[in-house]
């Protein structure tokens, strides 16, 4: 049981060093993952590695190929059009859902979340991405539909790398915060229909900003 205990730990620590590296570009799109030198560098066996390496793929962050290992999974334009359209066609009216039914605990833990991703902002990038996804969820969450939640918070994941790369031009981060108090302003004063038009606008204005971002990087 000790040993499962250090392995978990060890493998848990591994992800979240190579998914940081990956959100924030240290690893760059197709980069093969070099495990004999990653696990000589973080100091672990080959177990908590590939453990780390597998939950990395499920996540979409990573492809593997035979007798090839581990890349880095390129972002691309078709990919934020299909993650923002399906955001877009679940999360402005799941999140109004949620602030109708949040009760006093839900609403405090959405306040909390907003406030930990200003702090965030400005500092550490992988921090953003992350605390990014919570504060979407957490807006989700208090409607207590599972299954709608799992998909907003897998779609946050799939996006915190685009949600990185948006931020990076000068003065995204200000809008972003703009946006986010917006959002939780509607959502705790429970103005459903306010804050479906604000999440739409907040999250179409993200995609196409990443749309021509990709096409500037295209010519």
């Amino acid at each position: 049981m000790p040993t499962g205990i250090v392995v978990r730990t060890l493998s848990d620590q591994v992800f979240e060093i190579v998914r940081e590296r990956i959100v924030t570009g240290r690893l760059r799109d197709d980069a093969p993952i070099r495990q004999d030198a990653l696990a000589t560098e973080l100091g672990v066996s080959k177990i908590p590695l590939r453990e780390a390496l597998a939950r990395l793929e499920q996540e979409g962050l990573l492809v593997s190929q035979a007798n090839r290992g581990y890349t880095v999974r390129a972002m691309s334009a078709e990919q934020a059009d299909e993650i923002y359209a399906l955001r877009l066609s679940i999360e402005p009216a799941a999140a109004a859902r949620g602030a109708e039914a949040a009760d006093d605990p839900a609403r405090a833990d959405a306040l909390a979340a907003f406030h930990a991703l200003d702090e965030a902002a400005n500092s550490d990038l992988a921090q953003v991405a992350v605390r990014n996804r919570n504060f979407h969820t957490a807006l989700v969450r208090p409607a207590g539909r599972l299954l709608t939640t799992q998909l907003v918070e897998r779609l946050a994941i799939l996006a915190e790398r685009y949600v990185v790369a948006h931020l990076e031009p000068a003065g995204r981060d200000a809008r972003a915060h703009l946006e986010h108090r917006h959002l939780i302003d509607a959502w705790m004063a429970r103005d459903g229909a306010a804050l479906e038009t604000l999440m739409h606008r907040h999250i179409e204005g993200t995609l196409l900003d990443l749309r021509a971002q990709f096409a500037a990087t295209e010519q």
